[in-house]
């Protein structure tokens, strides 16, 4: 099967899987990290295909709707691609982008690293600065329940990983737990660049929101 059509028929898939997912992990998220990677990938010597593949089945069975269990995501995706035919090492490539691409919080070491990754995984942190992060944080936060902002409850930047999957922390700690940390998270010359302008612009969101809370 041509590559052309593996990913058609992976887009496909996807916007099938996700068709009711949480507004911050559906399709258009997946659509707006596939845009992004084929961007980075521009300027980087990678696997097109590998990585048009991992950014379109990065987020397909995210832990954190499915409590907390991170093996559903690299199964899902191994068990579709196997069904295309793909071979052996374009899957367990795709399957490594997938268990290594999350923030994961603490102190938790990534474990897998490639160029491919490096690019997909920039593209997903990009979606979750700038002006769309701000969106979908406050979407999953809603989603959650989660208070807004409490100037009681301090953001926690020493949290373990296991922490920092079951806080409950107001949304705008979350900021501070992880969106102003990805600036100098990122992996690629232009998503460094990129992420520079989208980090700049959730400062003076914050900026304004701290003005707003107090009423100025």
């Amino acid at each position: 099967m041509k590559q052309e059509s593996i990913i058609d028929q992976t887009v496909t898939f996807v916007k099938q899987t996700l068709a009711d997912a949480e507004g911050g992990h559906d399709w258009f998220h997946i659509y707006r990290v596939w845009k992004s990677a084929k961007q980075l990938a521009i300027s980087e010597e990678v696997d097109l295909f590998v990585v048009e593949l991992g950014a379109l089945l990065h987020d397909i069975a995210d832990s954190k709707f499915h409590n907390g269990d991170e093996e559903v995501g690299p199964r899902i995706a191994r068990e579709f691609l196997s069904s295309l035919s793909v071979d052996e090492a374009t899957i367990q490539h795709v399957v490594e982008i997938i268990n290594n691409i999350s923030f994961k919080g603490g102190k938790e070491a990534q474990k897998f690293r490639s160029l491919e990754l490096d690019v997909v995984q920039d593209a997903d942190r990009m979606d979750a600065i700038g002006a769309i992060g701000i969106a979908r944080t406050f979407n999953y936060g809603g989603h959650k329940n989660r208070a807004i902002y409490d100037p009681a409850i301090p953001p926690n930047l020493n949290m373990t990983k296991e922490e920092y999957k079951n806080s409950d922390a107001p949304t705008v700690n979350h900021f501070y737990e992880k969106l102003l940390l990805l600036k100098d998270r990122m992996n690629t010359k232009a998503g460094i660049a990129m992420a520079e302008k989208r980090h700049a612009f959730m400062m003076a969101y914050l900026d304004q929101f701290y003005l707003e809370w107090e009423g100025k």
